[in-house]
């Protein structure tokens, strides 16, 4: 849940980022992407560090 929350995160993020730097449609749609990807990457982590924690 964490790593599609994280991606989620990341999407709208990326999103606004691209078009308060005056980006195009594609400008935006990439950094939506690149930064749902490092955002699920960091949840991702952050899921297992926690499974392991609880064991």
């Amino acid at each position: 849940m964490i790593v599609i929350s994280a991606a989620l995160i990341g999407a709208l993020l990326g999103g606004v980022t691209a078009r308060k730097r005056g980006g195009t449609l594609a400008d935006i749609a990439q950094y939506a992407a690149v930064y749902a990807i490092g955002f699920a990457i960091v949840g991702m982590i952050a899921t297992i560090m926690i499974h392991r924690a609880a064991m």
